[in-house]
């Protein structure tokens, strides 16, 4: 028969990996607990929760939650990062933390269910985040009407100096 608090834990994670849009796996051996501690203050600063669990658990919690493809990668010493709100920050938080620190290695993610090994963690980490995105269309979306002002300006602009040189010849031949 199951301890409560571990069908209480096994319940927990299989609620946040239904819930993350990604997952991050990162083995953290050898990480100092100073270390380990920076790194979940990054996480959490991030919304990213941060968990270290027992592979075994976890992978009752893949079961019950229909991912079981993630049983597979659940080997040795994990840290499993849930991203809530974004599909990149936790891949973002995790490879930058990893480029200072050696001994965090970053082993994959799941994103839309499915696996994506270390490089592919590493280049989801290098996708411009959503309100950069935003920012990027509202600037391209601008930059016609922004265009269009200064061609007109430009043209009114020249009328005023055609005018005002023809005015200046008049008043000189006067």
């Amino acid at each position: 028969m199951a301890r409560p608090e571990k069908v209480a834990e096994v319940q927990a994670i299989a609620a946040r990996i239904q819930s993350a849009q990604c997952m991050i796996l990162a083995d953290y051996t050898g990480l100092t607990v100073e270390k380990m501690t920076i790194f979940r203050r990054n996480c959490r600063a991030q919304s990213i929760d941060c968990r270290v669990v027992k592979n075994r658990l976890a992978r009752i919690a893949a079961d019950d939650s229909g991912m079981s493809v993630m049983k597979e990668h659940l080997k040795g010493p994990m840290a499993i990062l849930f991203g809530m709100g974004s599909q990149v920050e936790a891949a973002k938080v995790a490879v930058d933390f990893a480029k200072d620190n050696e001994a965090l290695k970053v082993r994959g993610g799941f994103v839309d269910g499915k696996y994506l090994d270390a490089d592919q963690v590493v280049a989801l980490s290098r996708t411009p985040s959503r309100e950069e995105l935003l920012a990027k269309m509202m600037g391209s979306i601008n930059s016609p009407a922004t265009g269009l002002v200064g061609t007109i300006n430009g043209v009114a602009a020249a009328l005023a100096r055609v005018i005002d040189a023809a005015a200046k010849q008049k008043a000189e031949a006067a």
